[in-house]
């Protein structure tokens, strides 16, 4: 994959991710108005982690990182990746269908694993009710991911990136329809997820159907290639098991706070938005690029893909950072201080939210680094790393929680997140130059930062003249979207100023795009 597929790619993915992310701040501005911070909202997010936590095994992470290098190989190759592909989605639904079972047999005891500040109020069980009707969503959404690493793998990004627009779109319009014909909003929440499941399945099915990945169910069997994709997804798991195990463990720190789970988990959505849309939209087109690369020994090509992953990820990411530092109270006022959800709660918030965006560029570092190992079928070295900052994360959530309250996860999080990214840099020094960042990318990464800092200084002078009309009910959303747009231009005229990236090397870029289609 040439740069300039390489970028096209990544724009593909991002904006539907984009899409989804944008349509996931909405599905939270309307899960905080009807529901709000309490018992209900803590509870739903509660039961929503479940299916979510085994999703990072299952889907998008463990199996896809083991999965997606082998059929990007087979399918490059003169072995039939359909073969591959069916042995693969037999194993996997085998596989799914007895976890699901199980878990709705052993619901409570998974509720009180994972939120024991639960046990005792009402929380408890609505959590176990809750966790019954949305835990069957993981095996829809894991079947889905396979399809969507196919298409991702022979260069197909638009149907998978599209399909978990799905999902936001699914709760918007249950709600929005609850709210018209009556009933509790929580019940339409809950239902819509499993509904969400069974159309981005049925979305990425028809996509690999129209490419030529037809695949069709099987009986499982243990193959060579499967045993081979088990142990590769083994460790892959087990990495992935860690990264959750820190999701859980600052929900169970968070889950003996009032309120807190539901703070933790709105600051949560809102850092998600910009690490969504740069750190999917770069692994999912930067892994299966470097595994071709690899196997052709084009350690220049994927050099090549690899700095200019980083720098562009970086130059979105840093930017945003500094807005969920500087301007983090405008952002949750205005987005999600309405109905259920008071001035306290977005204050609460606000805090939760500037912390992780102190952690954001950590996590898209880690986005960009994971694919070196992975694409070379090493899950073994990233668990290694994974538990490190488990440990980091469990030591300061857990031991700061006295003293520092509800808020301890979060700092918690971004800690554990810089831990990771950092082993995984020095981890990868020992590739060779295919795993190093070029002159260029240490060249502009720090004009990268300092145009970020400027946009900063004016987002902060922004908000103090603004602040009053960030105020008012009938006017705040304006007041917002202008003092975003001041931070975008400052953003743009200080990088091009000082050399951070040139914007007619974009609109070359986008030429040649459309040169090419």
């Amino acid at each position: 994959m040439r740069p300039i597929k390489l970028i096209s790619g990544v724009m593909t993915v991002g904006f539907w991710t984009l899409m989804s992310r944008v349509l996931g701040v909405m599905r939270e501005v309307m899960i905080l108005a009807f529901i709000g911070p309490g018992p209900l909202m803590d509870a739903f997010v509660a039961a929503f982690r479940l299916p979510n936590m085994f999703r990072r095994f299952f889907a998008e992470g463990a199996f896809n990182a083991a999965f997606v290098p082998m059929f990007s190989k087979k399918y490059e190759g003169e072995e039939d990746p359909l073969i591959f592909a069916r042995d693969a989605l037999a194993g996997l639904a085998f596989v799914l269908l007895i976890l699901t079972a199980l878990a709705l047999i052993f619901m409570p005891a998974m509720v009180y694993a994972t939120a024991g500040g639960f046990a005792g109020d009402e929380r408890f069980d609505l959590t176990v009710g809750y966790g019954r009707i949305v835990f069957p969503y993981i095996l829809l959404i894991s079947l889905a991911a396979l399809f969507s690493g196919a298409l991702n793998a022979t260069g197909h990004f638009a149907a998978a990136a599209a399909a978990p627009v799905l999902l936001n779109v699914f709760v918007i319009g249950f709600m929005l329809l609850g709210s018209v014909v009556g009933g509790e909003a929580i019940q339409w929440l809950i239902w819509a997820i499993p509904f969400a499941g069974a159309a981005q399945l049925a979305v990425v099915w028809i996509a690999a159907e129209r490419t030529g990945i037809r695949v069709r169910p099987a009986r499982p069997r243990l193959t060579p290639d499967m045993r081979r994709l088990i142990r590769t997804a083994i460790p892959a798991a087990l990495a992935g098991g860690v990264m959750q195990i820190n999701l859980l463990v600052g929900q169970f720190v968070a889950s003996g706070f009032d309120n807190a789970v539901g703070w933790l988990y709105a600051a949560d959505r809102l850092y998600q938005l910009p690490l969504g849309v740069v750190g999917i939209a770069v692994t999912v087109v930067l892994l299966p690029d470097l595994s071709r690369k690899l196997k052709a020994q084009d350690h220049q090509g994927g050099r090549e893909a690899f700095s200019r992953s980083g720098e562009l990820s970086l130059a979105l990411t840093i930017p945003a950072s500094v807005a969920l530092v500087v301007i983090p109270l405008p952002l949750v006022s205005v987005l999600f201080e309405r109905g259920a959800t008071g001035a306290s709660d977005s204050a609460a918030i606000a805090i939760a939210v500037a912390i992780y965006g102190l952690g954001l560029p950590s996590f898209v570092l880690q986005k960009v680094l994971q694919p070196l190992y992975f694409a070379r079928e090493d899950t073994k070295t990233p668990f290694n790393y994974a538990v490190v900052s488990m440990i980091v994360n469990a030591v300061i959530a857990i031991g700061a929680a006295p003293y520092l309250g509800w808020i301890a996860p979060a700092i918690a999080t971004t800690v554990a997140g810089w831990s990771m990214a950092l082993q995984l840099y020095l981890g990868s020094r020992k590739m060779g130059d295919v795993a190093r960042f070029d002159t260029r990318f240490f060249r502009r990464i720090w004009r990268i930062v300092a145009a970020s800092v400027v946009m900063g200084a004016v987002l902060w002078a922004a908000q103090s003249v603004l602040m009053p009309y960030l105020a008012l009910p009938w006017i705040r959303g304006l007041a917002l979207t202008l003092l975003i747009a001041l931070g975008i231009v400052a953003y743009g005229l200080a990088g091009q100023a000082l050399g951070a990236f040139s914007l007619s090397e974009l609109r070359a870029l986008l030429r040649r795009r459309k040169s090419k289609d």
